[in-house]
């Protein structure tokens, strides 16, 4: 039998072990080797070690449940079939995230979420199952709004809320769970990196009819349109790309009403266009889009559109 199996399924079969000290050992090597060697991630889980890490994540231990959550977002980036199709898996996911302020170790917390992340944003048929399970969308939302999370743990659990998002009907769980009014906290914050990344959320749950009264509640719209107007202008480019695409999912979602609320938002015409001229391709598409909606629907359309030329769109959905 070739070596490196040989090793591996020791190191596996070692995880069954009842002493923490043996198990963490294992660990130790399991995560160093599927984080140096990409082609050894097939090996490990093809000897079982899925379903024996997912129990390493209910561990009192922060060193075992760091080494445990480090090995299974190794594994991730590469071999993800085994991970998603594990029973257990997510329930161990959602025990450590939601015991993110109290006895998980805030580095297994971020390399949980991250996990998530890496598994929701290839595998889309993945998304539903998570979205399916509240507890876990909750712990989601708890961390990135405590405000004792580290940013690193705030980061990982809004790119997984992302992937999350990228399902549609998943969107209006996130709505019905609270999300929206803790995104626009952190919006408000103007956090490098994080802006970028809450935004992006925002952008996709803008996407179902639910997002409408709860972006009302916050003032949404205006807080979007500010991204995009004068006071926006320490904004990156791609939070006011992720602001263009929020609204234009708010305005297909909401139809004459929220294009009229768009529209009336001073200086967002021009922001729009700064976005269409100097965004990424997907960002400019979004532009266009969106100026065609909200010059479709105004009185002074001939007008506007001299000044703001757009290009033809090829339709619309409330799904973002």
């Amino acid at each position: 039998m070739d070596t490196k199996l040989l090793t591996i399924r020791t190191l596996v079969s070692t995880l069954n072990s009842l002493s923490d000290q043996t198990r963490l050992a294992a660990l130790r090597h399991l995560r160093h080797t599927s984080n140096q060697d990409p082609a050894a991630r097939p090996l490990i889980t093809a000897a079982g070690a899925v379903p024996l890490l997912a129990d390493a994540l209910y561990s009192a231990s922060h060193p075992i449940q760091e080494h445990a959550t480090a090995t299974l977002l190794n594994l991730s980036i590469s071999d993800r079939r085994p991970l998603v199709s594990s029973p257990t898996l997510l329930h161990a996911l959602s025990h450590l995230l939601s015991r993110h302020a109290s006895s998980s170790s805030p580095s297994a917390v971020q390399s949980a979420a991250a996990t998530l992340h890496s598994l929701l944003a290839v595998v889309a048929d993945y998304r539903p199952i998570v979205g399916a399970k509240h507890d876990i969308l909750h712990a989601l939302i708890g961390i990135f709004s405590h405000p004792n999370s580290p940013t690193r743990s705030v980061k990982d659990a809004l790119k997984a809320s992302f992937g999350v998002a990228l399902h549609p009907p998943n969107r209006t769980v996130l709505v019905r769970l609270g999300a929206v009014p803790k995104l626009f906290v952190l919006v408000a914050k103007k956090m490098i990196g994080i802006t970028e990344d809450a935004s992006a959320v925002i952008a996709q749950i803008a996407g179902c009819e639910e997002s409408r009264e709860a972006f009302r509640k916050v003032s949404g719209v205006s807080v979007l349109a500010g991204m995009l107007g004068s006071e926006g202008g320490k904004c990156s480019l791609r939070t006011k790309e992720n602001a263009v695409s929020a609204l234009l999912n708010l305005v297909r979602c909401g139809a004459e009403k929220m294009v009229a609320e768009v529209r009336e938002k001073r200086g967002i015409l021009d922001g729009i266009v700064y976005v269409q001229e100097h965004g990424s391709s997907k960002g400019k598409s979004k532009a266009v889009a969106l100026l065609k909606l909200l010059l479709d629907g105004g009185n002074n359309h001939e007008i506007i559109e001299d000044l703001y030329p757009v290009e033809s769109d090829s339709g619309s959905s409330c799904s973002g």
